[in-house]
């Protein structure tokens, strides 16, 4: 965060898992490229936070077994 202290505002990252009245259950995210612009962080950093997007992957794949 002292590379890019306004990315505090996004951080920690949360997953927003829910279920709709049919059943449907629905992962929701931020997308980190758009943060990481946004905040203007190398692409080092971003990658950091672009785990979130293999968490939500691995969360909906264990959900759909």
């Amino acid at each position: 965060m002292l590379a890019a202290p306004s990315v505090a505002i996004d951080l920690p990252l949360k997953l927003l898992v829910r279920e709709d009245a049919t059943g449907a259950v629905w992962v929701n995210y931020p997308v980190c490229a758009s943060a990481a612009e946004t905040h203007g962080l190398a692409e080092s950093f971003a990658q950091n936070i672009s785990v979130i997007d293999i968490i939500a992957r691995r969360a909906v794949e264990e959900t759909s077994n």
